[in-house]
């Protein structure tokens, strides 16, 4: 097995080596290792001089847009090296990047534009039929990504501009990057990212995850509306290394890229892992560069750990994180995979939290710390943490119940849990979030969806196992009195207005819902006849 990640959680650096921002990060780079590759995609690479010279390109074209400090750009992309320029383009003028996500519709795209309120907004070209259907809130600029003709195109633009950085020194923490996480009221919050959090998150995990300056070369497919997408995009920034850039998954693709690039570290979610090793490709890819995969999204079953171990010859990393935390809590390092060992026991857990993470497990309604084993809602303390919910104070505060403090303050996960031995093992979701193939899913926005179809009375919508994607949606229907509707209909009404990942994939019709004495749908008596015999009740 190829060297791997420390089997420890070993300590973080403790440092952010004098870079105040994500813009002071880049201009370093530049002066240190200006000839080294920094991006990777199918059609181009970027050293470290061009990173920053097109970034002062672009930030120079966006000051001319009349963007400033706090304002917001948008960026609704598949090109993670395009949305990663963005960001360090928005940060040398002192704005925010806010990377959308281009799988939403486009009511749902109407929304967050009216919450981001940019001044300028990226996408590309495939969407302009989903942007015409939007009511459009005020952009002066729209540009176009992956355009080469038009004169809007973001490459053609930019190149009209000097390639003077503009010098704007954005405060640590300042708002680095906007990113949309969907709430449990059905409406998505605009997540505050500092230069800070971003930061400290790249500095304190590189050495736990067993990452080498200078010598890292990264894989991640994940989009860069994700935190992880766009966070480890701009950790091989801060460790002088390569990130190599897929715009959308294939298994082929993924080892290729692998090989093609000596790819030495990667981030993928299992249901990824699952389509590589049954790809028939694997066994004559050299995978031999290969030091370690993370994953993240759900858990790794053990038959699968064991085909992956066989296949990729590394270790892995197991992590839990949430955006509002600018990525990482924990980590299961690959000595604690240990398939049919004594350590199995481990991977029903999420790992330990990093050195410079304070967690602790809190009884929900009482409010008290919970005993080591005992169930209660996950709290989190560390300078990775959000500043804010953009506009939205109450939410921010409810997420931080005790207040602000200079560890952070305790933010409140919304996932339930507990301790044993240091580790954290999740119970359930006290937000009912879903997560399928990586993607977090929210029942709350399918159910108010399906509440407005005509023949719908009641709806409760859960997760359920799904073997490729470790949870799909199922929507629980009572149908009105007189009307009539098909799992197909029902199915058809929600994949013409959300993303079709958020859709349910199989519809139960049932009388009633069950409640307790209070009225809540008790979504735990829906979900024990497809969980029963497991563990816990998460992919």
């Amino acid at each position: 097995m190829n060297a791997g990640p420390s089997d420890a959680a070993s300590r973080g650096t403790n440092t952010l080596e004098g870079i105040r921002s994500l813009a002071d990060l880049v201009r370093q780079r530049a002066r240190e290792v200006p000839a080294r590759v920094a991006f990777v995609t199918q059609g181009r690479r970027w050293t470290y001089a061009q990173l920053d010279e097109e970034s002062n390109r672009i930030a120079q074209g966006l000051r001319a847009a009349g963007v400033g400090p706090g304002d917001c750009v948008a960026c609704l992309t598949k090109h993670g090296a395009e949305c990663t320029l963005l960001l360090f383009a928005a940060n040398k003028v002192g704005a925010v990047l806010a990377p959308l996500n281009w799988r939403l519709s486009a009511r749902e795209l109407e929304y967050v534009l009216g919450v981001a309120r940019p001044k300028v907004l990226v996408a590309d070209a495939f969407l302009a039929g989903t942007l015409a259907e939007i009511q459009w809130p005020v952009v002066p600029v729209r540009l176009v990504t992956d355009s080469t003709e038009d004169d809007l195109a973001l490459p053609l633009w930019a190149a009209g501009f000097t390639a003077v950085d503009p010098g704007a020194e954005p405060l640590i923490d300042d708002v680095a990057a906007r990113l949309f996480s969907s709430g449990t009221t059905g409406f998505p919050k605009a997540v505050d990212l500092s230069h800070r959090g971003i930061l400290t998150q790249c500095a304190e995990w590189t050495g736990p995850f067993g990452y080498r300056r200078g010598g890292t070369t990264h894989l991640n497919v994940l989009p860069t509306f994700h935190v992880s997408g766009i966070v480890n995009a701009v950790w091989m920034v801060f460790l002088g290394g390569t990130a190599v850039f897929l715009p959308e998954f294939t298994p082929q693709k993924y080892l290729a890229a692998i090989a093609t690039h000596g790819v030495t570290d990667a981030f993928a979610v299992p249901a990824m892992l699952r389509a590589m090793v049954e790809c028939p490709e694997i066994g004559s890819t050299d995978l031999s560069t290969l030091r370690s995969i993370a994953y993240g999204g759900s858990p790794i079953d053990e038959a699968l750990l064991t085909r992956c171990l066989a296949s990729f010859g590394c270790g892995f990393v197991q992590v839990y994180g949430m955006t509002e935390a600018s990525g990482t809590l924990t980590a299961l390092y690959p000595a604690e995979h240990d398939p049919g060992g004594p350590l199995a026991h481990l991977l029903r857990s999420v790992g330990r939290p990093g050195a410079h993470i304070e967690m602790r497990i809190v009884s929900p309604g009482e409010g008290h710390v919970c005993a080591e084993g005992e169930v209660g809602e996950v709290w989190v303390r560390s300078a990775q943490l959000m500043r804010e919910y953009h506009g939205d104070a109450a939410a921010t505060a409810a997420a931080f119940p005790l207040g602000r403090d200079e560890g952070g303050g305790w933010l409140r996960s919304g996932d339930a849990g507990y301790l044993q031995d240091g580790y954290l093992f999740l119970h359930d979701r006290i937000k009912d979030m879903i997560i399928s193939g990586g993607e977090n899913i929210y029942p709350a926005e399918v159910e108010m969806l399906l509440s407005a179809h005509p023949a719908v009375a009641e709806v409760a919508v859960i997760g359920v196992p799904d073997a490729k994607w470790g949870e799909t949606v199922k929507a629980c229907v009572v149908v009105r009195a007189g009307a009539e509707a098909s799992a197909a209909e029902l199915i058809a009404y929600t994949r013409e207005r959300l993303a079709h990942y958020k859709c349910p994939t199989s519809i139960d019709f049932v009388d009633a819902l069950p409640r307790n004495p209070s009225g809540k749908v008790l979504k735990r008596v829906l979900r024990e006849p497809y969980w029963s015999g497991r563990t816990r009740n998460i992919a």
